[in-house]
């Protein structure tokens, strides 16, 4: 099978499909709301954090397990412990559940293109005697479900067409071109955003600790765990970590390839972007709506508004340039979208091409991707038309819940992303450490990383971090999850999060033990 199996051509190309499947809608939406939900520089300085001690560790891990396997997630798991073999199963759920929402989203970057679009070519506005404003487009959208579904389906079929063109010929072809072209738009956006009036308060909220509260933006800071939680969900979501496709990348990596070096460059790259975009997307927001009178606290910087309605009515108010820039962003927000979700596409149906190539029925990408598309085209359906809850068909309203509920059933997007960002990659992070830190041992990445030739240094403190601060840290994350998407009190969820730790430790070790 491994003669037969895809690679990639280069690794220049690798480089930007994995930087591709990192950077999407998780930089440029998710990063500056997840920042402007959790006071700015604090998020920032745990993200970092977050992104050198676990983020980098657990990104060489799916590297070093997908080459030396050179197997899907399922197989690659089932290869590599039987205590833990389910994992991979987790890595294949996580990318079908974000994809149900995330070809939602694209497709309403996909609607709100071609409005930019129209109206720099055509004067939309003019036609139809109304200016396009965030809040009246983006509510007309969410309450008109069949168009909601058609650019799902039109999001969808883009990526399928990549993903059947194979890695070297769909996958890496795409990012090549797809990854500075995005860079280049997003420095353009970069500056007009900076030039905006009162711009410098949205990057005093970014970079200058506790500005978040005395610039008035917010009347307390959230708790430490809830931004742990909510950056290290960003964290795992930007870098597509415990979701199968970096893994699957790392399985079309040849042996030459330097692992460590790819994963800080990765990992510097997307957070670099995350950045960027950061810069790009708040200060225009604080500066719209502090030129337009509007009180800071009130302005949203968080949830799908700051994308789709704050930042088109950025657009909206420059003016004849307004449209231009509008299609400039959204363009650029639509290949991030892009290149993360051909992967999340590849992480879901490699197994099922590995199995086909086994079995001798030779390269059954097509059919295999035109499947998997179809499957997460209906789950997306469902997304779609819920219309982020506008048209009362989440689960509350099929519950017959009323008044205030939790996030994860107050629309069909939350609920989704509550079981995969929310509890599967956590999980699944904390799992694989804890096989490759205390079930196998560091040295069965170790190995794979430098052929037994690794730096005495990057061993040390990769154990370190594989052994103890990546379960700590995301047993902690995945408390912060809980309380984010439910709700209650956090002692509860410290010892939740603690007791399981523990058990599946201790369940671990025994294990090992046992087999000595």
């Amino acid at each position: 099978m491994d003669n037969n199996r895809s690679s990639f051509g280069s690794n220049f190309g690798f480089l930007m499909a994995a930087i591709g499947s990192a950077v999407g809608l998780g930089n440029i939406w998710g990063f500056p709301y997840k920042m402007g939900k959790s006071g700015g520089f604090t998020f920032l300085l745990v993200y970092l954090l977050l992104a050198v001690f676990v983020g980098f560790i657990i990104m060489v891990s799916e590297l070093a397990i997908g080459r030396k396997t050179r197997l899907s997630p399922i197989d690659a798991y089932r290869a590599v412990s039987q205590k833990y073999r389910w994992i991979g199963w987790l890595a294949v759920a996580a990318p079908f559940l974000v994809m149900s929402f995330y070809a939602v989203l694209g497709g309403y970057v996909l609607q709100y293109m071609s409005l930019n679009l129209a109206e720099l070519s055509f004067g939309l506005s003019n036609i139809f005697s109304q200016q396009i404003t965030g809040t009246a487009t983006f509510g007309a959208m969410l309450t008109n479900p069949f168009g909601c579904f058609f650019f799902t389906l039109l999001f969808m079929v883009i990526c399928m067409v990549i993903v059947m063109g194979g890695v070297s010929g769909g996958i890496e072809r795409f990012n090549k071109v797809g990854m500075p072209a995005l860079a280049v738009m997003l420095l353009i956006v970069i500056v007009r955003s900076l030039t905006l009036p009162n711009a410098v308060e949205g990057l005093k909220f970014m970079f200058v600790p506790g500005y978040a509260v005395k610039g008035g933006f917010i009347e307390e800071m959230p708790g430490l765990i809830s931004v742990l939680g909510t950056a290290g969900g960003q964290m795992f979501f930007s870098l597509s970590l415990a979701m199968g496709a970096i893994l699957t990348y790392g399985s079309y990596l040849g042996k030459e390839e330097n692992l460590v070096s790819n994963s800080i460059t990765i990992v510097a790259a997307d957070t670099l972007i995350a950045i960027m975009a950061g810069i790009a997307v708040i200060p225009a927001a604080v500066a719209n709506g502090i030129n337009n009178g509007v009180p800071v606290n009130e302005i949203a910087l968080n949830g799908p508004k700051l994308l789709f309605v704050t930042l088109q009515d950025v657009f909206s108010n420059m003016g004849k340039a307004g449209p231009l820039f509008g299609v400039i962003f959204y363009l650029l927000v639509l290949l991030a979208a892009i290149s993360s979700a051909i992967s999340l596409m590849e992480a879901v149906g490699a197994h099922w091409i590995d199995m086909d190539l086994k079995a001798g029925k030779g390269d059954t990408r097509k059919r295999i991707t035109l499947i998997v598309s179809i499957l997460i085209t209906a789950a997306a359906l469902i997304v779609a038309v819920d219309g982020l809850g506008s048209n009362n068909i989440h689960p509350a309203a099929l519950l017959g819940i009323t008044g205030p509920v939790p996030d994860v059933i107050a629309d069909w997007l939350d609920f989704m992303d509550c079981w995969s960002e929310g509890i599967a990659m956590p999980l699944g992070a904390m799992l694989m450490a804890l096989m490759i830190g205390w079930e196998r041992s560091p040295e069965l990445v170790l190995e794979e990383v430098g052929h037994g030739n690794h730096s005495p240094f990057f061993a040390k403190f990769y154990s370190v971090c594989i052994r103890y601060v990546a379960p700590v840290v995301m047993a902690f994350v995945l408390a912060g999850q809980m309380i984010g998407f439910f709700g209650g009190p956090e002692a509860l969820w410290y010892a939740v999060a603690f007791v399981s730790l523990a058990a599946f430790a201790g369940f671990t070790l025994a294990g090992r033990k046992k087999a000595e």
